[in-house]
């Protein structure tokens, strides 16, 4: 980490969550189909929360989720369903679990369709970076948008505008690293 460097204003945490997110993972172009997996539920969560709240219970969800194995969760039942929602540990929204199960099996058909997440979701920026030039970040964008809709077309839950923007920052489509920001 680079302690006496700037950051982003939201990575300047007490507890250094943000902090060691926003240093090693945030913004950092990812291909890997389950880490860009892990993301997209965690991102599913987050909805209405905030994220460090969300990164407070990744290491719960890893153990529940059976490791974000994505076949697994796609085949969830309410055996599972249950399970999760007696869970202390978890962020407890029945409406969030179905949509990571409905979400999970769309991940799963988009694979098959592409060969992988990861050359559907850069498809959109032909594999390119798309590099915030101003400290002013938005919530959602045209491209955000799209995609939105194309996954909402598809059956996932939970992915509007505003979670997939904020997606696309987290796996490093879109670099938003403010100005001052060491890693900008």
């Amino acid at each position: 980490m680079c302690e006496p460097c700037s950051r982003c204003r939201w990575a300047n945490d007490k507890e250094g969550i943000l902090r060691a997110y926003h240093d090693h993972e945030w913004g950092v172009p990812s291909h890997d189909d389950a880490h860009l997996y892990e993301l997209l539920i965690l991102e599913s969560f987050q909805a209405g929360l905030s994220w460090a709240i969300v990164l407070k219970k990744r290491e719960a969800f890893r153990e529940a989720l059976d490791g974000f194995d994505c076949a697994k969760i796609a085949a969830y039942d309410e055996t599972k369903l249950n399970e999760l929602m007696s869970n202390p540990r978890l962020i407890r929204n029945r409406r969030k679990f179905n949509a990571m199960i409905a979400n999970s099996q769309v991940f799963l058909q988009i694979q098959a369709e592409y060969g992988s997440f990861d050359a559907y979701i850069w498809s959109f920026t032909k594999g390119q970076v798309i590099k915030n030039t101003d400290d002013q970040i938005p919530v959602t964008s045209p491209l955000s948008d799209m995609i939105s809709k194309d996954l909402i077309r598809r059956g996932m839950k939970f992915m509007g505008s505003i979670t997939v923007y904020s997606y696309l920052g987290a796996i490093g489509i879109i670099d938003d690293h403010e100005l001052n920001c060491f890693k900008y």
